[in-house]
């Protein structure tokens, strides 16, 4: 630690703000915020951290700046900007820097509305962004079946129009426009229409729809029923195209709703704002872990980026758990029941199918982080000291004690590695005892890896409970493996997990991928202990059946199960088949026995 960075520490100030660290050639590597900036600071000093990431970055650390305001909301929009203008290494920051479409109202003359990325201050009106193209285009697209609107880019000054410079063109003529361009529309008019067209960008449809409702009810009193009949399939389309997207009560007005899923190392945030009972915007970002930082803190720098990136200026906010977060004028509450829930619970669902998106994709164009990934999962979940990159499961199977046997499969990286799959035959127990069973073949294996200097895994899982998990042990513990293999068992009722000396399992959430490749192995070591046990039944009927004919040895047997594998594939011999493969005597006998 430098002279200067020390004394830096000393004189912290305990008022709320920024702290930023900077590295030897003064590089920005950190900024954070702080409700008391002297706690936050010293406890990147004064403590061991478990991530090496943050023990990289402390060891970094040169020199800080800080910078005191008048609140933590002020300091975490500070931060949101320091963040964005310099990006500092250690920085979470959102994942994608795409331009999102916008909704331009140009100034000018008989305005047009069209989609754009590019926002100009040259006076008109933007809305958005919006987070797809597709929403914005539907929008557009309802917009213009309603109300007709220009798409040319004349000069429409009223100079220009008394003087007669442009004619109507095509859309005039296929009642797409109502041809400003030859004054056929005043100016006030048109003006009007883009007033409710402003509104329903909003979100705010009622105020569209109560105009066609009376200029339509207008038309029908006046006996002009064509026109009538346009404004009332104009007024069906607006109407279907709000309750699509009606989830809520149209009691809940400007609402912005913020949901957080998130793994070891990666945050995926929901926004949606909420106008009128209608979705307006949905928008899920991912966040990139670098530090350990909790969902709490990811959250909040996602709520003040997310509200300026979308121009928000809702007075309440919706989240799914207890926030520290307090903005002037807006309240922040925590739905539990009704409508507010419901929006609630679909903004997370949103989230989660954006997460699982995204982890499909990874798993098609990035295999290796996509294991990388769920082998972290593991470690933290299951309390590993290494990653579990090499696992190797065990089951038994017999039948009332006939032919038993116990399996090892292998799997490397999560994924099965069948040329290291392993049959045992057990030799040393009498009767159905899966415990002795286990504890037979769990000793084999591991003597032989020791014997041989082969590589141990680094989780072994045992199909069972505490007492195939217990007699399992044992035999770690003569072997001096006990504490440097993590070893569990796995129950299949509850897919409870066993640890040793632990007498209350773990339970994992059934979605969570680390579940999903215990059960993997579990499954894979199920089957293959279930087809090792069919073979080894059929081979001993088989191998019986032919003891029975007197003059068939041992190696005449073993050489024909071998070759023809079932006693019914050779009694459908003939017997010159039989006769070139055991010559004419043997022959001769095996066929009169098989055929009695």
């Amino acid at each position: 630690m430098s002279e200067q960075l020390a004394l830096q520490l000393k004189t912290l100030p305990e008022n709320s703000g920024v702290y930023q660290y900077f590295d030897k050639n003064d590089q920005l590597l950190y900024v954070g915020k702080a409700k008391n900036l002297k706690k936050r600071v010293l406890s990147y000093f004064n403590k061991e951290h478990s991530q090496g990431k943050i023990r990289v970055m402390v060891s970094k650390i040169n020199r800080l700046e800080t910078i005191v305001v008048n609140s933590e909301f002020d300091a975490l929009l500070l931060e949101n900007s320091l963040i964005k203008k310099h990006k500092p290494r250690y920085n979470s920051m959102l994942r994608d820097d795409k331009t999102y479409p916008w909704i331009c109202i140009k100034k000018e003359h008989f305005p047009r509305i069209f989609l754009t990325r590019n926002v100009i201050k040259d006076g008109s009106e933007y809305y958005g962004p919006f987070p797809s193209v597709r929403m914005a285009k539907t929008l557009l697209e309802v917009i213009k079946s309603v109300f007709p609107l220009r798409t040319c880019a004349y000069d429409l000054s009223p100079k220009k129009i008394e003087e007669n410079k442009y004619k109507v063109c095509l859309e005039f003529h296929i009642k797409n426009c109502l041809g400003p361009c030859e004054g056929l529309i005043p100016e006030s008019h048109y003006l009007q229409n883009i007033a409710e067209i402003r509104e329903m960008i909003k979100g705010n449809f009622g105020v569209a729809i109560k105009s066609l409702e009376q200029t339509m009810t207008f038309y029908a009193q006046n006996l002009q029923f064509e026109e009538a009949q346009i404004l009332k399939e104009k007024l069906e389309l607006l109407q279907n195209f709000q309750t699509k997207s009606t989830v809520v009560s149209t009691s809940i007005t400007n609402v912005d709703v913020f949901t957080i899923l998130s793994d070891d190392s990666f945050a995926y945030v929901n926004y949606m704002k909420i106008n009128n009972g209608s979705i307006i915007q949905s928008y899920t970002s991912e966040y990139k872990k670098k530090l350990e930082e909790s969902e709490d803190d990811i959250l909040q720098s996602c709520i003040v980026e997310l509200r300026q990136r979308f121009h928000s200026t809702a007075k309440e906010l919706y989240v799914h758990f207890d926030l520290d977060l307090e903005i002037p004028d807006v309240k922040i509450t925590q739905p539990k029941i009704g409508d507010k829930k419901h929006i609630l619970d679909l903004s997370l669902r949103n989230a989660k199918e954006y997460r699982i998106e995204q982890l499909k994709r990874i798993k098609i164009v990035d295999p290796d982080r996509h294991s990388n990934r769920i082998m972290e999962e593991m470690k933290q979940l299951l309390r590993m000291p290494v990653e579990p990159r090499h696992i190797e499961g065990f089951d038994n199977s017999n039948i009332q004690g006939t032919n038993p046997v116990s399996v090892c499969v292998v799997f490397k990286d999560g994924k099965p590695s069948k040329a290291d799959y392993r049959k045992y035959n057990i030799k040393t127990v009498e009767g159905p005892n899966d415990f002795a069973s286990m504890e037979e073949v769990i000793y084999r294996r591991y003597k032989r890896l020791l014997d041989e200097d082969e590589a141990l895994p680094n989780l072994i899982l045992i199909d069972g409970g505490k007492g195939q998990l217990s007699s399992a042990v044992k035999s770690l513990e003569r072997l001096g493996l006990y504490g440097k293999i993590t070893i569990i068992g796995i129950a299949k009722r509850l897919e409870e997990l066993f640890f040793p000396n632990d007498s209350i399992p773990l339970y994992l959430d059934k979605t969570s991928e680390t579940l999903k490749v215990l059960q993997h192995v579990r499954n894979e070591a199920h089957r293959f202990s279930v087809s090792h046990h069919r073979t080894r039944r059929s081979n001993s009927s088989f191998q019986s059946e032919l003891e029975s004919i007197s003059g068939i040895g041992e190696k005449t047997i073993d050489l024909l199960l071998k070759k023809y594998k079932s006693v019914n594939r050779i009694r459908s011999l003939s017997l010159e088949e039989l006769t070139e493969f055991l010559g004419l005597s043997k022959a001769k006998i095996l066929y009169d026995g098989l055929h009695g």
